[in-house]
């Protein structure tokens, strides 16, 4: 070993920067993330049960979960059909 070997950078390989990249990029992308996955899903199964007893489209529904300190509220709005 050199004594000037001492002294240099050492490379590391590409596969541990690659790794430490995604996560900086994963930890990015889930900080930016204003709903969680399951909305849509949670939407069009409501749209389906209200269906049952009243005839709505899917645009006719919204929902939208607020954070609000230590708790999330959920806020279902339907716009109902005149009789």
């Amino acid at each position: 070993m050199n004594i000037f070997d001492f002294f240099r950078e050492r490379k590391k390989d590409t596969a541990s920067i690659a790794k430490e990249r995604l996560q900086i990029i994963v930890a990015h992308e889930r900080g930016q993330r204003t709903q969680p996955d399951y909305l849509p899903a949670l939407q069009k199964e409501l749209v389906e049960v209200i269906r049952k007893y009243v005839n709505i489209d899917q645009d006719q529904v919204q929902v939208a979960l607020d954070d609000q300190g230590g708790y999330s509220i959920l806020e279902l709005n339907v716009t109902l059909p005149d009789r």
